[in-house]
């Protein structure tokens, strides 16, 4: 109850200081503005490292349960270092070698004042424990840079670098836990209480439909510095460590495993390591058409089963290289599937299909073929089936082929600005009812339109809304020609053609 308490003041910390940096972020220059590779179409803050920083301070006003003396000063001092960091990069936009600098040096001032070292590796072979030496220096600057940037890197879609930070910070907190080291496991609790408040203002979820602040470099450096402190002071000491390093590789699997793998495929096709791209796990994942809410799932949910293995295989004393070399085949899989996304997005747009879940691309509705003479008929049935939660445009067309029946004329209902996934959902609806009203009494094709995506770096294009989630060869690619026949909008009971040459008349959509 003691640890509940302390989470649930963090949280609300957090979300307090959060709310009121928000007024301060236009002043100081801190709001990540659209354009470029980023995909939100408002200015919004990047306040979250303000959040997570004020927890920091409140664990170390507890400085009985700390590690004493210059363990807590440089812990402290790191957290504050990589913060004030990120934010200036937040606002300057410093370069990728000053912020390296930065993070060198505070990892060199976490082992020589933190006495944090990574010194073993672990046993990686059987009987054989690889003791880094004079090594453990360099190592442990290289990783604590790596874990840093490793979460900066994963901070690309709202909700995603907290959610998954937040599993990997409860899994430690167990580990803690049952290691019965008190000192981390208020770290971990209160981090955790922290990212809870900012998920409040990051995550949507009915009510916040897109983020209302960012996380920023100034919370994601904060976060992955404390991710490298807590990980090496947890996996070191020998038998009185409280974890293996392997655990450790688990317990951030899917950031490292992402990370890595992307800088891993540009060194491969020639590029710098340090060129942003779109070919994250998460990128992938969008353009396949995954609604933001459904990428942050399949995100937790991965780095649950991570970090479960890992836990597992620490209780169950598995030997630590078979759970090392089980962890680098799944990275080696991992990466073979990112390396080639012209090959992983068609088979991710079908595991969207088969899990029933609302595509992000869907942009109305697609209902497919009559006869010409039967669209009146038609019309009057959709507009029955729609459920009038959203605005749209229901055009019919005329292709200048026809199918095995001799039917040219589909209907399409066109959805304007359906980014809301709210909206996304209720098209699903509207779709599924109109399958059960239509597809089978009247033979009809009924399906959700999808937006043709076409991006650098995958070789093919895919066009759902066409090929029903096919890849499209080159007969298919040249479309028949179509005539509009009528259009209407939603809101208008009474419709002329002006090519058909007759009134239509519309009942209103249903509630």
């Amino acid at each position: 109850m003691e640890y509940a308490g302390l989470f649930g003041l963090c949280a609300l910390f957090s979300a307090v200081v959060i709310r009121c940096s928000i007024a301060l972020a236009g002043r100081i220059g801190a709001m990540d503005r659209p354009g470029g590779h980023k995909q939100h179409a408002v200015s919004t803050p990047f306040v979250g490292g303000f959040g997570l920083i004020s927890v920091v301070v409140v664990a170390f006003t507890l400085g009985d349960r700390l590690p004493g003396g210059s363990t807590s000063v440089a812990l402290l001092a790191g957290s504050v270092c990589m913060f004030v960091t990120g934010l200036a990069d937040d606002i300057w936009h410093l370069g990728f070698k000053p912020r390296f600098v930065v993070q060198a040096a505070v990892a060199l001032t976490m082992v020589y004042v933190g006495g944090v070292e990574l010194a073993s590796l672990g046993k990686l072979l059987p009987g054989v424990a690889v003791d880094l030496g004079w090594l453990a220096v360099p190592i442990t600057v290289f990783a604590t840079i790596g874990l840093i940037n490793a979460v900066n890197m994963i901070d690309g879609i709202d909700g995603l670098s907290g959610s998954v930070s937040l599993v990997s910070l409860a899994f430690i907190a167990v580990v803690a836990h049952g290691a019965d080291n008190p000192a981390y496991l208020l770290v971990a609790v209160a981090l955790m209480g922290g990212i809870v408040g900012f998920l409040f203002f990051n995550l949507r979820y009915p009510g916040n439909a897109r983020a209302r602040v960012f996380l920023g470099d100034n919370g994601s450096m904060l976060l992955g510095f404390v991710f490298a402190w807590l990980l090496i002071a947890l996996s070191q000491g020998g038998d009185a460590a409280a974890m293996t390093p392997v655990t450790a590789l688990w317990l951030f699997a899917l950031p490292l495993m992402d990370t890595v793998g992307v800088m891993l495929r540009r060194i491969w096709l020639g590029k710098s390591p340090f060129r942003a791209d779109r070919h994250h796990l998460h990128h992938l994942l969008v353009r396949a058409g995954f609604r933001v809410c459904d990428v942050v799932a399949v995100a937790v949910l991965m780095q649950f089963v991570f970090a479960l293995i890992g836990v597992t295989c620490l209780l169950l004393r598995v030997p630590e290289y078979l759970a090392f070399w089980l962890f680098l085949g799944i990275f080696a899989v991992y990466f073979l599937l990112i390396a080639r996304p012209w090959r992983l997005v068609p088979w991710l747009q079908w595991l969207n299909r088969r899990l029933g879940l609302p595509s992000a691309q869907v942009r109305g509705i697609f209902v497919g073929y009559v006869r010409r003479e039967r669209c009146p008929q038609l019309l009057g049935l959709i507009a029955q089936g729609l459920s009038g939660q959203y605005d749209y445009q229901l055009s019919v067309f005329e292709s200048d082929r026809k199918d095995a029946q001799g039917r040219r004329v589909y209907c399409m209902v066109h959805v304007p600005n359906i980014g809301d996934e709210r909206l996304i959902g209720a098209v699903r609806r509207d779709v599924l009812r109109l399958r059960r009203r239509l597809a089978r009494r009247h033979g009809l094709d009924i399906r959700l339109l999808l937006a043709r995506a076409v991006e650098s770096g995958l070789q093919p294009a895919y066009d759902a809304a066409a090929a029903g989630g096919r890849r499209i060869g080159e007969s298919e690619r040249r479309q028949p020609q179509s005539t509009l026949i009528y259009s209407i909008e939603r809101g208008r009971h009474s419709v002329r053609s002006d090519h058909g040459g007759f009134e239509l008349s519309l009942p209103p959509p249903c509630r």
